[in-house]
């Protein structure tokens, strides 16, 4: 049975959705998914579970993303990137290196960022993209949402073109921060160009194309590539039980903080801070058991993978 993460290279023109269905068909698995969603004329890091492995995919998920992105001040389209229909030209002025700063650090930190019209979000169970192509777009509030935006910074300034270095947390539509940075510039901009360099610990040096997944496959080189489960969650502090601990997580039972779980076994990765709400659990085998979730004064074994 083959579980683990692949970090997949998903190339532009593709939906998230097609490099799944790829690597469904490359290794033979039904149980594959993918952590984060990445527009098909965007392309980088895209993390992808499979087999026991898609447990994960939710810790995946909500880690930090980085972002190259590539904007054309000036345009706005209604899709906010080159893909969608011109909807106002505006004037680019001769903006000092001041004035871009100003404008995209107004976009720092916590903010509450309003979703294009064009994304996979749901309202009323439909997609947001399905209402807009059916002509229903007006009808729809977009509500803001809270993002978080840990850095953004330019790299690049040749007017028209901006090309700045985002790194974000989970929600966060590059395409929306550049339609809001164009409207705080007072000219407008749409995304030309969008590079996901970073998803959680997978960066983009290392990922693979599905046409090398194949290969790899071909070639009986699988392993090289494909990483274990708990890359997804190894920022979490981990334990080592005994069997006897190990058989009361796999019923699914609660431990309390520290009678069975005592604090002097939390020594495998202690440059994290013991604060965070989760525990790795693995056993004395060397296995990856579970991964425990904070309730109130007990561990409860929110996965259990073996």
């Amino acid at each position: 049975m083959i579980s683990g993460i692949l970090n997949i290279y998903k190339e532009i023109g593709m939906t998230s959705h097609d490099v799944v269905a790829g690597v469904r068909r490359i290794l033979h698995e039904k149980r594959v998914g993918h952590a984060g969603t990445l527009d098909p004329a965007a392309e980088g890091v895209l993390p992808v579970c499979v087999g026991h492995a898609t447990r994960v995919v939710e810790y995946l998920s909500d880690s930090r993303k980085i972002y190259c992105a590539d904007l054309v001040l000036g345009i706005e389209t209604d899709t906010y990137d080159r893909e969608g229909i011109i909807q106002a030209i505006g004037e680019v002025r001769n903006y000092s290196r001041d004035e871009l700063e100003q404008a995209v650090a107004k976009y720092r930190g916590a903010i509450m960022q309003v979703p294009p019209l064009y994304s996979a979000i749901k309202v009323a169970g439909q997609p947001l993209y399905k209402a807009a192509r059916a002509g229903k777009g007006a009808d729809i509030e977009l509500v803001p949402r809270p993002v978080e935006i840990y850095e953004s910074r330019i790299t690049l300034w040749e007017s028209p073109w901006l090309r700045l270095w985002v790194e974000c947390g989970k929600g966060t539509y590059i395409r929306s921060l550049v339609y809001d940075i164009g409207k705080e510039l007072g000219c407008g901009a749409y995304m030309q160009h969008l590079v996901r360099v970073q998803s959680g610990g997978f960066h983009i040096k290392d990922a693979i194309t599905l046409s090398e997944l194949a290969a790899r496959v071909k070639e009986d080189t699988l392993e090289e590539v494909l990483m274990h489960a708990d890359r997804a969650i190894g920022t979490f502090p981990a334990i080592i039980v005994d069997p006897r601990t190990a058989e009361k997580i796999r019923q699914g039972r609660n431990l309390p903080l520290e009678e069975d779980l005592p604090l002097s076994q939390w020594k495998v990765n202690l440059n994290v801070s013991t604060d965070l709400p989760y525990r790795r659990v693995y056993t004395d085998e060397g296995d990856l058991l579970a991964l425990l979730e904070r309730e109130g004064q007990e561990w409860h074994p929110a996965k259990v993978f073996i």
